[in-house]
Formats: structure tokens, C-alpha cells, sequence
């Protein structure tokens, strides 16, 4: 992620800086700073798109388990009408069209479940990093602002 190696940079241009005697703080080259918080501000909508990537893939995964689970339901109500009309049959047909439902609706029930978990992996994920690099940017401004 070409944001945390941004970070990673200011972080290594205030460690490897002068320091002031019992002051605790640091000179740093303020427009080396200025320039990586500037490449940081370019890079960052390329992150915030990935995650909004992610939460449209997410919508699109539980659209099309949602889909095939309504195909699935008409096709077993298709199959259910056509062994009602055969009356030797019609006690193992409602048996049966009973047993496909539930496996589908047990199927979709699970697409959805990973889709959704899947997709809220990877928001939580992006979130994370997301929190980290504005705690460290405020940090950093913080000790910029201290000088």
C-alpha cells in the first residue's frame, strides 16, 4: 500500500532527524514532509476508491446469490406443478419440491452469509488501515505543530 510506505517515510525522516537536547522534539526538513503529505493526499482517493469498489462488489455478490436463489425457487415451483399432474406421484412430488426449496433457500441463505462476510471482511480490513494512516497523520501533525 503506496500510502503506509508514505508514512513509513515520514516516520524514518523524524527518527533519523536532529534532535533538541531535553526538549524531545525533532528538526525535521519541513518541505520533505510537506511533499510526502502531499503524494499521501494524491494516493489516499485511490484508497478510499478500493474500498468503495469493495462495497459495490459486495452489493453485486448479494444480488446475484439473490438471483439465483429466486431462479432456483421458480424452477422447483415449475417442477412441483408438473408432478402434481400425475396422480401416482403427487405424495413424493410435494416431498420432493419440499427437499429442493429448503436446499435452495439453504443455499442462497449461505451465498448470502459469505458474501456478506466476505465483503465485510475486506471493509474492516480497508477501515483498519484507513484509521491507522489518519491516526498517524494526525499524530505527525500534531508533532509538526509542536515546533
Amino acid at each position: 500500500m503506496d500510502v503506509l510506505k508514505l508514512l513509513d517515510e515520514i516516520e524514518d525522516i523524524i527518527e533519523g532527524s536532529s534532535t533538541i537536547p531535553f526538549a524531545g522534539k525533532a528538526l525535521v526538513d519541513k518541505g520533505d514532509i510537506l511533499e510526502i503529505i502531499k503524494e499521501i493526499r494524491i494516493k489516499l482517493p485511490d484508497e478510499i476508491k478500493q474500498a468503495e469498489w469493495i462495497k459495490e462488489e459486495r452489493q453485486r455478490i448479494l444480488a446475484e446469490a439473490q438471483n439465483e436463489a429466486d431462479t432456483m425457487v421458480k424452477e422447483v415451483k415449475i417442477h412441483i406443478e408438473e408432478m402434481v399432474e400425475q396422480d401416482e406421484i403427487t405424495k413424493l412430488a410435494y416431498e420432493r419440491a419440499e427437499e429442493i426449496v429448503s436446499k435452495a433457500q439453504n443455499n442462497a441463505k449461505e451465498i448470502r452469509i459469505g458474501a456478506r462476510e466476505y465483503a465485510d471482511g475486506l471493509l474492516k480490513e480497508t477501515e483498519v488501515k484507513l484509521k491507522n494512516i489518519i491516526d498517524t497523520l494526525e499524530k505527525n501533525r500534531q508533532e509538526l505543530n509542536n515546533f
